[in-house]
């Protein structure tokens, strides 16, 4: 029988021991975490586009989208009470099916969207909500964004866990603002209630609603990035489900009022036309409000979900390399700060790539549609590896969980959603360059087993 805790791919005797991180997250600790990385970029940047997209009815997506993140939240659920590991999908891929290409591409795919997620909030951060204190090239503003966000990283996970709970009261706070807004505008009798059921025409109620749930599940994938923090929580298997759906449960029901707030006080046009949505419903609903405060709470709320997806992004490489998935030289780790300070670095220069030289609005889409195949993947995993026993308690699921979340989120990949084909287009030149970078690491691990074959003659 199998220990979940220890059982991995082979690594090699030979292989110098790095230190292990260091388990500071308790339960009140990871619930924060979950709050502050599902909230953050999504509702602050997005829901103009995805207003856009559905039209007045915008709490519509944000309620679908929650409920098929909760479907797959209990797979996650589950699989992490087996496998209190860093990795996260890319460690259920690899016991699951066994295929190291496979393997290779589900982590490949999670680290582009971690990554990309942090450059959009990089890019977000530039825009209307930096405009009220101070006119600065975005570029500047995005690579030095990213660069302060190494720095945090690599400082080490408590002091990042800290800059966390600071930044997850500042934009509940901001949220609950927006909420509060909403609440006084309904007993003062303002806004527009008739555009909360109003759907695009363009599209028809059902398209819009799939398409701009499509994009709205961007909005809800962070507790993703959780998962690969599971080798720094203490009792992982005993606080993550509590803290996983608890956490999900808070921010859906956080997302659904905001949108109610932001469709029933702003005109669609005017939501969609912004990339700054909540400045506009402050703007109207309380002109009275200090905007520049309100643009700080969002500055601080986008920075917030960025750190979070490039610890995410920096963690998945540390265990990848663990599970010799990836050369080993990424699972280096800071003798004092105990950081993978290699993974941190590599992920922060793919960013600063992706800032200067990528559509970053159009590349949100296409994470969307990566990470729905990846859950859909997961959910798979968690009924193949119902066959793989462990030593130790954890969490199940209903049966009937994973296999409706899996469903769900491959038709919401799939092109019956109305997604635009050139989404299609970049994601597979995102997993071409993801090949070329399995045929590089194949080369690396064959050209070691040479060196040490060798040595050892």
């Amino acid at each position: 029988m199998a220990n979940g805790t220890d059982a991995q791919l082979p690594t090699g005797s030979s292989a110098p021991q790095e230190p292990g991180l260091k388990r500071v997250m308790g339960p009140r600790l990871l619930l924060l975490f979950v709050i502050g990385n599902v909230l953050g970029t999504g509702i602050y940047a997005i829901s103009g586009r995805v207003a856009g997209v559905v039209g007045g009815a915008l709490w519509v997506p944000f309620l679908i989208a929650f409920c098929i993140a909760f479907l797959t939240a209990f797979s996650y659920v589950e699989l992490v009470g087996k496998y209190p590991r860093a990795a996260g999908a890319a460690l259920y891929t690899n016991r699951a099916f066994r295929s190291p290409f496979f393997t290779f591409m589900i982590a490949f795919a999670v680290m582009c969207s971690g990554i990309t997620s942090a450059s959009s909030a990089a890019r977000a951060v530039s825009g209307d909500y930096l405009q009220e204190f101070v006119t600065v090239p975005a570029m500047v503003v995005a690579i030095g964004f990213i660069g302060l966000l190494a720095l945090v990283n690599l400082r080490g996970v408590a002091e990042s866990l800290i800059a966390n709970v600071v930044l997850t009261v500042i934009e509940l706070l901001g949220l609950l603002i927006v909420i509060a807004i909403g609440v006084g505008a309904v007993l003062s009798g303002a806004g527009d209630p008739s555009r909360l059921m109003e759907f695009n025409t363009e599209q028809g109620p059902l398209l819009a609603v799939t398409s701009a749930t499509a994009l709205a599940f961007f909005a809800l994938v962070g507790f993703e990035d959780s998962v690969n923090m599971a080798e720094e929580c203490h009792s992982p298997s005993k606080i993550f489900p509590r803290g996983l759906l608890l956490g999900l449960a808070i921010t859906g029901l956080i997302y659904v009022l905001v949108a109610l707030t932001s469709s029933l006080l702003v005109d669609t046009e005017v939501l969609a036309d912004s990339d700054g949505p909540l400045l506009e419903v402050v703007r109207l609903g309380a002109p009275g409000f200090p905007l520049i405060l309100f643009s700080a709470i969002a500055i601080c709320a986008v920075s917030n979900s960025a750190l979070m997806n490039m610890m995410m992004a920096s963690r998945l490489l540390y265990g990848m390399a663990r599970e010799s998935i990836i050369p080993r030289q990424f699972g280096r780790v800071l003798p004092v700060r105990r950081t993978p300070w290699v993974a941190i670095l590599f992920t922060s220069m793919v960013a600063v790539v992706l800032v200067s030289t990528v559509d970053i609005a159009l590349l949100g889409g296409t994470t969307s549609l990566l990470l729905l195949v990846v859950f859909g993947v997961v959910n798979v995993a968690v009924l193949v590896l119902r066959r793989e026993e462990v030593e130790h308690d954890h969490f199940r699921s209903p049966t009937f969980v994973p296999v409706l979340g899996a469903i769900t989120c491959f038709l919401l990949a799939s092109p019956l959603t109305g997604r635009p084909w050139e989404e299609y287009r970049i994601a597979g030149i995102l997993l071409l360059v993801g090949l070329a970078f399995w045929v590089l690491n194949r080369m690396i691990l064959r050209r070691a087993s040479v060196d040490s074959a060798e040595g050892s003659r």
